[in-house]
Protein backbone atom coordinates (compact mmCIF):
# COMPACT_ATOMS: atom_id res chain seq x y z
CA UNK A 1 0.00 0.00 0.00
CA UNK A 2 1.81 3.31 -1.16
CA UNK A 3 1.60 6.62 0.83
CA UNK A 4 2.07 10.05 -0.76
CA UNK A 5 2.27 13.33 2.12
CA UNK A 6 1.66 16.53 0.56
CA UNK A 7 2.34 19.83 1.88
CA UNK A 8 0.23 22.67 1.83
CA UNK A 9 2.18 25.74 3.69
CA UNK A 10 2.25 29.60 3.63
CA UNK A 11 1.97 32.72 4.51
CA UNK A 12 -0.76 33.66 7.41
CA UNK A 13 -4.30 34.04 5.90
CA UNK A 14 -2.62 33.61 2.50
CA UNK A 15 -5.73 30.53 1.20
CA UNK A 16 -3.99 27.30 2.40
CA UNK A 17 -6.82 25.67 4.55
CA UNK A 18 -9.14 26.80 1.66
CA UNK A 19 -6.91 25.19 -0.75
CA UNK A 20 -6.05 21.76 1.53
CA UNK A 21 -10.00 21.49 2.32
CA UNK A 22 -10.92 21.68 -1.23
CA UNK A 23 -8.37 18.90 -2.21
CA UNK A 24 -9.66 16.89 0.79
CA UNK A 25 -12.99 16.40 -0.78
CA UNK A 26 -11.59 15.99 -4.43
CA UNK A 27 -8.38 13.50 -4.22
CA UNK A 28 -9.57 10.01 -3.18
CA UNK A 29 -7.94 7.94 -0.20
CA UNK A 30 -6.72 11.15 1.36
CA UNK A 31 -6.73 12.77 5.10
CA UNK A 32 -6.28 16.11 5.96
CA UNK A 33 -3.82 17.33 9.45
CA UNK A 34 -3.99 20.78 10.12
CA UNK A 35 -1.09 22.36 11.96
CA UNK A 36 -3.22 24.74 14.09
CA UNK A 37 -4.84 22.46 16.00
CA UNK A 38 -1.33 21.87 17.65
CA UNK A 39 -1.26 25.08 19.02
CA UNK A 40 -0.12 24.76 22.51
CA UNK A 41 -2.17 26.43 25.32
CA UNK A 42 -2.03 30.52 25.37
CA UNK A 43 -0.49 29.78 29.13
CA UNK A 44 2.56 27.92 27.35
CA UNK A 45 3.41 30.86 24.87
CA UNK A 46 6.15 33.04 25.98
CA UNK A 47 5.81 36.46 25.19
CA UNK A 48 9.20 37.34 23.40
CA UNK A 49 11.30 40.73 23.09
CA UNK A 50 8.89 42.54 21.38
CA UNK A 51 6.12 42.21 23.44
CA UNK A 52 3.44 39.73 21.86
CA UNK A 53 2.69 36.12 22.42
CA UNK A 54 5.17 34.62 20.00
CA UNK A 55 2.49 32.40 18.23
CA UNK A 56 4.26 32.30 15.30
CA UNK A 57 7.44 30.41 16.28
CA UNK A 58 7.92 26.63 16.19
CA UNK A 59 8.01 26.64 19.97
CA UNK A 60 4.49 27.76 19.64
CA UNK A 61 3.20 24.43 18.37
CA UNK A 62 3.31 20.54 19.87
CA UNK A 63 4.97 19.64 17.00
CA UNK A 64 5.99 16.18 18.73
CA UNK A 65 2.34 15.63 18.85
CA UNK A 66 1.54 16.40 15.51
CA UNK A 67 4.49 14.11 14.09
CA UNK A 68 3.10 11.89 16.27
CA UNK A 69 -0.30 12.14 14.04
CA UNK A 70 1.61 11.78 10.92
CA UNK A 71 3.42 9.06 11.80
CA UNK A 72 0.07 7.20 13.17
CA UNK A 73 -1.17 7.79 9.57
CA UNK A 74 1.40 6.07 7.94
CA UNK A 75 1.69 2.96 9.94
CA UNK A 76 -2.08 2.62 10.25
CA UNK A 77 -3.64 4.09 7.43
CA UNK A 78 -7.63 4.01 7.45
CA UNK A 79 -9.74 2.80 4.80
CA UNK A 80 -11.20 5.09 3.03
CA UNK A 81 -13.78 4.97 0.24
CA UNK A 82 -14.94 8.03 -0.84
CA UNK A 83 -17.83 8.52 -3.44
CA UNK A 84 -16.35 10.65 -6.27
CA UNK A 85 -16.49 10.70 -9.41
CA UNK A 86 -12.51 10.05 -9.89
CA UNK A 87 -10.41 7.62 -11.00
CA UNK A 88 -10.41 4.50 -8.93
CA UNK A 89 -7.79 3.89 -7.25
CA UNK A 90 -8.85 0.85 -5.10
CA UNK A 91 -6.25 -1.03 -7.09
CA UNK A 92 -2.62 -0.34 -6.32
CA UNK A 93 -4.51 1.95 -4.14
CA UNK A 94 -2.47 5.62 -2.85
CA UNK A 95 -3.46 6.76 0.44
CA UNK A 96 -3.20 10.62 0.97
CA UNK A 97 -1.79 13.19 3.47
CA UNK A 98 -2.29 16.69 2.97
CA UNK A 99 -0.95 18.67 5.78
CA UNK A 100 -1.57 22.47 5.94
CA UNK A 101 -0.32 25.09 8.19
CA UNK A 102 2.32 28.10 8.55
CA UNK A 103 5.44 26.71 9.46
CA UNK A 104 5.41 23.10 7.79
CA UNK A 105 8.49 23.35 6.54
CA UNK A 106 11.13 24.90 9.22
CA UNK A 107 10.79 21.89 11.30
CA UNK A 108 13.16 19.09 9.52
CA UNK A 109 11.18 15.70 10.93
CA UNK A 110 8.04 17.28 9.25
CA UNK A 111 9.84 18.35 6.15
CA UNK A 112 11.52 15.30 5.69
CA UNK A 113 8.07 12.82 4.92
CA UNK A 114 6.87 15.31 2.26
CA UNK A 115 6.26 14.13 -1.10
CA UNK A 116 4.90 17.75 -2.32
CA UNK A 117 5.80 21.11 -1.03
CA UNK A 118 3.30 23.93 -1.78
CA UNK A 119 3.80 27.02 -0.22
CA UNK A 120 1.05 29.86 -0.21
CA UNK A 121 2.07 33.62 -0.85
CA UNK A 122 0.54 37.24 -0.83
CA UNK A 123 1.78 40.91 -0.46
CA UNK A 124 2.27 42.26 2.87
CA UNK A 125 -1.14 44.93 2.19
CA UNK A 126 -3.19 41.97 1.06
CA UNK A 127 -2.09 39.75 3.95
CA UNK A 128 -2.77 42.46 6.21
CA UNK A 129 -6.61 43.18 4.63
CA UNK A 130 -7.27 39.72 5.08
CA UNK A 131 -5.80 39.16 8.64
CA UNK A 132 -7.67 42.16 10.08
CA UNK A 133 -10.96 40.32 8.70
CA UNK A 134 -10.73 37.73 10.41
CA UNK A 135 -11.93 36.93 14.05
CA UNK A 136 -9.02 34.77 16.54
CA UNK A 137 -9.15 33.36 19.73
CA UNK A 138 -6.91 34.91 21.37
CA UNK A 139 -7.87 38.17 19.30
CA UNK A 140 -5.10 39.43 17.99
CA UNK A 141 -3.94 42.90 20.55
CA UNK A 142 -3.24 45.91 18.76
CA UNK A 143 -0.05 46.38 16.44
CA UNK A 144 0.51 42.29 16.63
CA UNK A 145 0.73 42.26 12.48
CA UNK A 146 3.25 44.74 12.26
CA UNK A 147 5.06 43.98 15.37
CA UNK A 148 5.30 40.26 15.38
CA UNK A 149 3.24 38.43 12.50
CA UNK A 150 4.85 39.85 9.47
CA UNK A 151 8.10 40.02 10.92
CA UNK A 152 8.24 36.10 12.02
CA UNK A 153 6.96 35.62 8.35
CA UNK A 154 9.70 37.13 6.84
CA UNK A 155 12.04 35.80 9.53
CA UNK A 156 10.53 31.83 9.04
CA UNK A 157 10.42 32.06 5.17
CA UNK A 158 14.06 33.08 4.93
CA UNK A 159 15.29 30.32 6.85
CA UNK A 160 12.75 28.31 5.15
CA UNK A 161 14.36 28.77 1.26
CA UNK A 162 18.04 28.34 3.07
CA UNK A 163 17.49 24.71 4.15
CA UNK A 164 14.45 23.43 1.03
CA UNK A 165 15.19 23.75 -2.62
CA UNK A 166 12.11 21.49 -3.54
CA UNK A 167 9.03 23.86 -2.99
CA UNK A 168 6.14 25.04 -5.45
CA UNK A 169 5.21 28.06 -4.96
CA UNK A 170 1.70 29.40 -5.28
CA UNK A 171 0.21 32.79 -6.26
CA UNK A 172 -2.59 33.29 -3.00
CA UNK A 173 -4.05 36.36 -4.95
CA UNK A 174 -5.06 34.03 -7.70
CA UNK A 175 -8.83 32.50 -7.53
CA UNK A 176 -9.22 29.56 -5.47
CA UNK A 177 -10.72 27.56 -8.28
CA UNK A 178 -7.22 28.43 -10.26
CA UNK A 179 -4.85 27.12 -7.16
CA UNK A 180 -7.21 24.22 -6.50
CA UNK A 181 -6.93 23.28 -10.31
CA UNK A 182 -3.11 23.34 -10.43
CA UNK A 183 -2.80 21.81 -7.31
CA UNK A 184 -5.40 19.03 -8.10
CA UNK A 185 -3.93 18.14 -11.25
CA UNK A 186 -0.56 17.29 -10.79
CA UNK A 187 -1.37 15.16 -7.08
CA UNK A 188 -3.31 13.24 -9.79
CA UNK A 189 -0.44 12.75 -12.08
CA UNK A 190 1.75 11.90 -9.00
CA UNK A 191 -0.62 9.21 -8.21
CA UNK A 192 -1.09 8.01 -11.43
CA UNK A 193 2.81 7.56 -11.97
CA UNK A 194 3.14 5.66 -8.69
CA UNK A 195 -0.07 3.46 -9.40
CA UNK A 196 1.61 2.52 -13.22
CA UNK A 197 5.17 1.97 -11.36
CA UNK A 198 3.07 -0.84 -9.33
CA UNK A 199 2.52 -2.66 -11.95
CA UNK A 200 5.41 -2.82 -13.57
CA UNK A 201 6.92 -4.10 -10.08
CA UNK A 202 6.46 -7.93 -9.65
CA UNK A 203 3.81 -8.71 -6.72
CA UNK A 204 5.26 -10.89 -3.62
CA UNK A 205 3.29 -13.94 -5.12
CA UNK A 206 4.46 -13.31 -8.60
CA UNK A 207 8.53 -13.55 -7.16
CA UNK A 208 7.63 -16.82 -4.84
CA UNK A 209 6.15 -18.24 -8.30
CA UNK A 210 9.05 -17.52 -10.02
CA UNK A 211 11.45 -19.07 -7.06
CA UNK A 212 9.34 -22.22 -7.50
CA UNK A 213 9.82 -22.46 -11.31
CA UNK A 214 13.87 -21.83 -11.23
CA UNK A 215 13.60 -24.77 -8.29
CA UNK A 216 12.36 -26.83 -10.61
Amino acid sequence: MRTFIIGIGGITNGGKTTLARKLKKAVPNSMLLCQDTFFKPASEVEVGQDGFQQYDVITALDMEAMMNSVYAWMENIPDVHPEQAFPDLSVNKVNILIVEGFLLYNYRPLNDVFNLRYYLSIPYEECKRRRCLRIYDPPDPPGNFDGHVWPMYLKNRKEMEEKVSDIIYLDGTKPPEDLFTQVHEEILRQVQKLQDADKMTPSKQDIEKLKILVDK
